[in-house]
């Protein structure tokens, strides 16, 4: 599965960044997330609870960044694990483009999943795939938004991918 967004982040690059690769906002943000920590300097934990179709299952998945250019890009190598419901594994490369006082944040992400998952259906694994990056963005918008505009909140803009 490849799946490639483009999003407006009400926050300049240096907000975004920060956000980006803050625990507790990751956690706030995704959908399904009881817990994410550092493991390393590049590397997180995360555990979280994903429902694709009749599937429910608790994942565990480690989250490592590479090819590391601060305020501008970086990509994320993923693995997870969900017990009997099967696997995960891919990568996403993320830019940010400063567009005023905000920031244009482009994705591009791969993903293979195996065990139960594989026999769901890709279409309903894409159309799972889509809609938690778009409530991850929807959320990552509002919580950088109250981050550095407080009280001047606008409403929150989703591009079209």
């Amino acid at each position: 599965m490849e799946m490639t967004g483009l999003q407006l982040v009400q926050g300049s690059p240096q907000a975004t960044w920060e956000a980006l690769n803050d625990a507790d906002v990751l956690k706030a943000c995704i959908p399904g997330c009881e817990s994410i920590s550092s493991t390393a300097e590049d590397a997180m934990q995360v555990v979280m609870v994903a429902r694709i179709g009749p599937i429910s299952a608790k994942f565990t998945g480690l989250l490592k960044q590479a090819d590391i250019d601060p305020l501008k890009s970086y990509s994320l190598n993923f693995k997870g694990q969900g017990g009997a419901a099967g696997f995960a594994t891919g990568s996403a490369h993320v830019t940010l483009t400063a567009e005023g006082p905000d920031t244009r944040l482009s994705y591009v992400v791969t993903a293979n999943v195996g065990g139960k998952l594989a026999q769901i259906g890709s279409r309903l694994i894409d159309s799972v795939a889509k809609k938690v990056a778009d409530d991850f963005f929807k959320s990552f918008n509002v919580e950088v938004n109250k981050r550095n505009r407080g009280a001047d909140e606008r409403p929150v803009r989703l591009l079209p991918s």
